[in-house]
Formats: C-alpha cells, structure tokens, sequence
C-alpha cells in the first residue's frame, strides 16, 4: 500500500504597511508564501504550487501577487519605503506611490 497526498506550508515573509486595495485604509499587511508539496508516506518531496498573497490587518482582505510583485514589495520594505498602492486586479498600476 502506498500512501501520498499533499501538505500545504504557510510562510510569512514580511510585514509591509500598503494602501488597501479593498478598504483604502493604509495599514499593516502580511507579504506571505504558500506552498502545497506532494507528500509520499507523510514525508514532503517537492512543491506542486507556490502563491504568494498579502493580507490586510484591517479588513482581512487577500490579494494574490506575483513571485515578481513578491519580491519587489521585500526589496521596497528592505530599503525603509512606505505606503505602497496594492493594486487591483486587471490594473496595471505601479505599486509605488
């Protein structure tokens, strides 16, 4: 018998402060990492999917974002910016202000 499934493992990569795209408020946002393994007798073997989304602290809105975005909004937190724009989908703004 062999038994395999998948686990899903949540990393949070920063806290960032943005403009909401779904309330307007500017507040804190989590800049999180998810990703689903396949898993072979509960042992994790490799990443089927990575997402990546930031999480409003006021609303608890989700957004999903791009790897590209992802890492763009860690080199911006990096450097000290703040009050970034999340865009909306189907927008093509910048995320900078």
């Amino acid at each position: 018998m062999i038994i395999f499934g998948t686990k899903g493992y949540l990393y949070q990569l920063a806290i960032l402060t943005l403009v909401c795209g779904h309330c307007g408020n500017p507040s804190a946002h989590t800049l999180r990492k998810r990703v689903t393994k396949f898993t072979l007798f509960f042992v994790p073997l490799f990443p089927i999917s990575t997402k990546y989304l930031t999480q409003c602290t006021f609303c608890g809105a989700e957004q999903k974002i791009t790897a590209e975005q992802a890492q763009q909004l860690q080199v911006q937190n990096a450097g000290g910016q703040s009050y970034s724009q999340v865009q909306q989908p189907g927008h093509q703004q910048p995320y900078q202000r």
